[in-house]
């Protein structure tokens, strides 16, 4: 890994280098400090994005969802 990568630790709520808390614990890595710094805020986004997406919208009906006819047998 290169000097030049960075996480946003979820525990210290803190911008760490390679040497910083567990990877179950941060968000990364990051090209910048700074790119590390705004990972919340990309997640929110992110999730923003993802709860409004039309392909993704849990509360339509997917395709071959409709109504069951019966079969003409029964």
């Amino acid at each position: 890994m290169s000097d030049s990568e960075y996480w946003f630790c979820l525990t210290h709520r803190t911008v760490e280098g390679e040497d910083g808390c567990r990877n179950a614990d941060r968000l990364g890595p990051y090209a910048s400090a700074e790119e590390a710094g705004r990972a919340l805020e990309k997640v929110e986004e992110r999730n923003e994005a993802w709860d409004n997406d039309p392909a993704w919208n849990d509360d339509a009906p997917a395709p071959g969802d409709g109504p069951v006819e019966p079969s003409p047998d029964r």
